[in-house]
């Protein structure tokens, strides 16, 4: 709950700068995770921790045909959001750990830039098995802890008392997904600076 509080308290006060003072991560996070993402024209995709919208407009433009969606605990983040997507694109308040739709409802959940926010992680994947088809993709990028200068970071932001719950190393990161009924189909690690270590995996949901 201390951590709920810090995001949205965090989130709140950067909305309305926020596509600005990020530009550079936001365009190279939203690159990397869509070039890595498998995606079929009617496949419905949700996007967790969807912030402003970034993923869900560059999406939009090339998915018109599917059911996009997204959902994030900052209502100042959602309404940035709603004024650069299509009353099309469906968006929702709300956290991880507990998500507002039915079950098996999407072919494609994605994670850019949130996962490092998730103070219950077992429970938030959970919570994304549940709302994915069996053997629906799960897609993460998030900070990487393989790379110093991501770990520096890390410990800065705990330092100044910022929303943050644990970034993981690539294989940590393999093993809860594992550990909570996902098979990992690629792992990659790369940089896009020389400040930001990232780490995309895709995964799949168990049938069972």
């Amino acid at each position: 709950m201390k951590t709920q509080n810090r995001v949205v308290k965090e989130y709140k006060r950067l909305a309305n700068a926020y596509d600005r003072k990020w530009a550079f991560y936001i365009e190279a996070t939203t690159r990397e995770t869509i070039a890595r993402l498998p995606l079929r024209a009617e496949d419905r995709l949700l996007d967790i921790g969807c912030g402003t919208g970034a993923l869900l407009h560059r999406l939009a433009a090339t998915h018109s045909a599917g059911y996009l969606a997204g959902v994030d605990p900052v209502a100042h983040m959602l309404e940035a959001a709603r004024h650069k997507l299509s009353p099309a694109v469906e968006l929702h308040q709300g956290w991880a750990e507990q998500l507002p739709f039915a079950d098996s409802q999407f072919d494609t959940v994605v994670s850019c830039n949130m996962f490092h926010f998730i103070g219950r992680p077992v429970e938030a994947l959970g919570e994304i098995r549940r709302v994915l088809q069996p053997g629906g993709q799960l897609v993460i990028t998030d900070w990487c802890g393989d790379y110093w200068m991501c770990r520096l970071f890390e410990q800065y932001q705990r330092l100044l008392g910022r929303a943050h719950a644990r970034i993981y190393r690539a294989r940590d990161c393999r093993r809860l997904l594992e550990r909570t009924g996902f098979v990992v189909e690629a792992t990659d690690t790369y940089k896009i600076n020389w400040r930001w270590g990232l780490m995309t995996i895709r995964c799949a949901r168990v049938s069972a």
